[in-house]
């Protein structure tokens, strides 16, 4: 009797994959807290026929709950989000799932913003001004495992990185820790201390020891400084 071959054969399983199959296309978790942003970002995404946006946040913190629940390749996320920022958001994520890709969405080309996200452990950086042009091919750059950033920052943020290793100065420094840099987002959004505690799952003893800090750190003087300062680091929206 002859042994059947083909799909049904004992060797089937073992059979290298055709390259000429079309791979499954790239699914992505989009983060930004404008619906009217998601929908034009998800509309360039979803065009083309190796990328599909299967999940949307309003915020950082939705963003890592879905990341965590979601079969996702690859988050898109914006930089500047209630309750968690991208920047936020991307630290998370690169504990919880290493393997997963990450790009940050901004409204600012900004060298700390650019680092920061590097640092974070997103692959790429690209401005809104410009997402309908250079966004596909961050996603496709991220999911080659490759570094990504917006072409017209990329000389100018070069530069600075050269300039300052050849003058012998640290790369910019962050003012505050990540931990008050969670209190100091969710102070200048109004949360009290209890709110703040539930969210961090600290005491609000404990909120109100880092936010003591955060004013003594910072040199302010109160929750409206706070406030003003958080809008200008981009931690929120004015």
């Amino acid at each position: 009797m002859t042994e059947p071959t083909g799909p049904t054969g004992p060797g089937a399983a073992s059979r290298p994959a055709d390259p000429t199959e079309p791979r499954p296309p790239t699914r992505i978790l989009l983060a930004d807290d404008h619906a009217l942003v998601r929908g034009g970002v998800r509309l360039i995404l979803d065009a083309e026929p190796d990328l599909t946006v299967v999940a949307e946040a309003a915020d950082g913190a939705e963003a890592v709950a879905l990341a965590r629940s979601e079969d996702v390749d690859l988050a898109v996320l914006d930089i500047s989000m209630p309750r968690m920022t991208g920047l936020q958001a991307t630290r998370e994520l690169s504990r919880l799932r290493p393997e997963l890709r990450i790009l940050i969405l901004t409204m600012y080309e900004n060298e700390q913003y650019f680092f920061e996200a590097l640092k974070a452990g997103a692959s790429g950086y690209v401005p809104k001004s410009v997402a309908d042009r250079d966004l596909v091919e961050a996603c496709r750059a991220a999911v080659r495992d490759e570094p990504f950033i917006h072409p017209g920052v990329e000389t100018a943020l070069i530069r600075t990185y050269l300039d300052r290793a050849e003058q012998g100065r640290p790369l910019p420094a962050k003012a505050v820790t990540e931990r008050e840099e969670e209190i100091l987002k969710l102070v200048a959004e109004g949360h009290s201390s209890k709110e703040i505690g539930d969210l961090l799952v600290i005491s609000p003893k404990t909120v109100e020891r880092h936010r003591a800090n955060l004013l003594q750190k910072l040199g302010l003087r109160d929750r409206l400084e706070l406030t003003r300062y958080a809008i200008r680091v981009g931690l929120i929206e004015p």
